[in-house]
């Protein structure tokens, strides 16, 4: 399988999860790789949780999104300034927030969060040779919101 690789940059601003959402999925999706819908739209919400937890917590400038197809893995990477790690909680039942990171373990193969010398990588990888987790990724469909 041919590699294919997306790097992008947008403003650590409430609107950011949404245009990387849109752009990556619009590319991913362009890709003559042979993806499935499934992998998609499981990638879709894994891109809008691990940027949307990086505007939250990034504390000035720009957050970094990557996507690389390589092999049968699908790695999504997302980069901000905040040297300050996620941590999984269990939020309470009447939480409107904090569900991010466990959607993203149970969709992804694999997932963690880096320190980096300018602050953190999160990352999560998707491997194509099994299924997706269809028990959240029917939740975001691919249409424009």
């Amino acid at each position: 399988m041919e590699a294919h690789q997306l790097t992008l940059s947008v403003p650590a601003t409430p609107a950011a999860a949404t245009a990387a959402r849109h752009q990556a999925v619009d590319v991913i999706a362009g890709w003559d790789a042979g993806l499935s819908t499934e992998v998609v739209r499981t990638a879709e919400l894994v891109i809008s949780e691990l940027v949307t937890n990086a505007v939250q917590y990034a504390d000035t400038g720009s957050v970094s999104l990557a996507v690389c197809l390589d092999e049968d893995v699908l790695r999504i990477e997302v980069c901000d300034t905040s040297p300050v790690l996620p941590q999984p909680g269990l939020p309470d039942a009447d939480s409107e927030g904090g569900r991010g990171l466990f959607l993203v373990a149970a969709l992804s193969d694999r997932y963690r969060a880096e320190p980096t010398e300018s602050g953190k990588r999160c990352w999560a990888e998707i491997d194509l040779t099994t299924k997706p987790n269809q028990e959240f990724a029917h939740f975001l469909p691919l249409q424009r919101s």
